[in-house]
C-alpha cells in the first residue's frame, strides 16, 4: 500500500496536467467536453477512492502472496520476461473482472460511477468507486500464481497498468491506425462508455483489447453512430458517495419488496438492471429508452460558487 500511494503522489500531478491540457485543446477547438459540476464530481470521485485505498480499506478475499505461496508451480526470477507476463496476466484479469462488474447485478454497484458522466473526457478515468470495498480481481490472476511470478513483481507493474489506462478516456484523438488491432484506443473506450445499443457492453479490454477479440465482446466504433455517454438508469446526482452506493439501494429495497424468496436472493446475480417482476411494476425506475433525446443532467452553480461573474475556462458549457 505504501507503493500504491508513493505511485499515486507521482501520478496524480501529471494526470490533473493533462486533463487542463485537454480542457484547453478542447476550448481552442471549439469542442464542449467538460461542464464544471461534472469535472468537480469526477475529480472527488478520484479523492475518495484514493483515500479508501490508502487507508487500506480494500479488502482482498485472496491474496496474490496466498496463492503463489500455496498453489506455484514453478519458482521464477523477477527478469524483464517475468515482468511482461505478469503485465499480461494482470491486463487478462482486469478483463474478466471488467466484464462480470458489467454483468452482474451486485458488482455493477461498483463501477457503475465510472460510467456515470454523461461527458467523456479525461476527468472521466478517475470516477472510481468508494463501494469497491472487496477485491476479487486475484481469482484471475490464477495463471500468473501457478506460474509463480513473484508477488514483488506483481506490485511494481499493477499500478502501471492501471495508471496506464488513463490517456484513452477523450474524444480528442481520432482513431490511430495499426494500434487499433491489438490496444484499446480512445475510439474502443469512447464505444465502451457508450449507451446505444450497438456499443452497451463491449470493449472490457483494459490495455489489450485482443481479450475483446477473442472473446467475442469487441465492437468497432462506427462513424454513423456517434456515441451517447451515461449509463441507462441516470443518476441526477454530483455526489460521489451517493453515486456509489445508488445500485447497491436499489437492490436492497427490491430485495426487501420483493414478494418470491428466491427473488430477493437471486436479484444479486442476475445480469445487471434485472428486477422481480412484481416489484418492478410497483417501484418502476426510468430507464433511458431513446439515447438521441437524452436530457443530460445539470445543475446551474450559485453566483458566489462562480468565479468572478463568469465560469471557468475549463468549463465553456458551465
Amino acid at each position: 500500500m505504501e507503493a500504491y500511494a508513493q505511485a499515486l503522489n507521482i501520478a496524480v500531478p501529471f494526470f490533473l496536467l493533462l486533463i487542463t491540457i485537454e480542457a484547453v485543446a478542447a476550448r481552442l477547438m471549439g469542442l464542449p467536453v467538460n461542464r464544471g459540476a461534472d469535472m468537480i464530481s469526477s475529480l472527488s470521485s478520484g479523492i475518495t477512492n484514493v483515500v479508501k485505498d490508502v487507508l487500506g480499506l480494500s479488502i482482498a478475499i485472496v491474496s496474490y502472496g496466498w496463492m503463489v505461496q500455496h498453489l506455484a508451480i514453478f519458482e521464477i526470477k523477477a527478469t524483464w520476461l517475468v515482468f511482461v507476463l505478469a503485465f499480461v496476466a494482470k491486463d487478462f484479469a482486469g478483463y474478466w473482472m471488467h466484464r462480470l462488474e458489467h454483468t452482474v447485478n451486485f458488482l455493477w454497484n461498483r463501477h457503475i460511477i465510472h460510467h456515470s458522466s454523461e461527458e467523456f473526457n479525461l476527468s472521466c478515468a478517475l470516477r472510481q468507486s468508494i463501494s469497491e470495498v472487496f477485491t476479487f480481481i486475484t481469482f484471475f490472476m490464477l495463471p500468473a500464481a501457478l506460474l509463480g511470478i513473484p508477488v514483488q513483481v506483481v506490485a511494481v507493474i499493477a499500478p502501471i497498468q492501471l495508471f496506464a489506462q488513463f490517456w484513452y478516456h477523450t474524444r480528442l484523438i481520432g482513431k490511430m491506425g495499426p494500434l487499433e488491432s491489438f490496444l484499446v484506443t480512445p475510439s474502443h473506450h469512447r464505444v465502451h462508455h457508450a449507451m446505444n445499443t450497438e456499443y452497451l457492453d463491449k470493449n472490457y479490454g483494459q490495455i489489450f483489447i485482443v481479450w475483446d477479440k477473442i472473446f467475442g465482446t469487441f465492437q468497432p466504433e462506427l462513424t454513423e453512430v456517434p456515441p451517447v455517454y451515461g449509463v441507462k438508469r441516470p443518476v441526477h446526482t454530483w455526489n460521489p458517495i451517493i453515486i456509489g452506493w445508488q445500485h447497491f439501494w436499489l437492490l436492497l429495497t427490491d430485495a426487501w419488496r420483493a414478494q418470491s424468496w428466491w427473488d430477493k436472493l437471486r436479484l444479486w446475480f442476475m445480469p445487471t438492471g434485472w428486477r422481480p417482476a412484481d416489484v418492478a411494476a410497483a417501484y418502476p425506475v426510468s430507464i433511458v429508452e431513446d439515447v438521441w433525446h437524452l436530457e443530460k443532467y445539470d445543475t446551474r452553480p450559485s453566483p458566489r460558487s462562480r468565479l468572478g461573474h463568469g465560469c471557468s475556462f475549463l468549463s465553456p458549457s458551465c
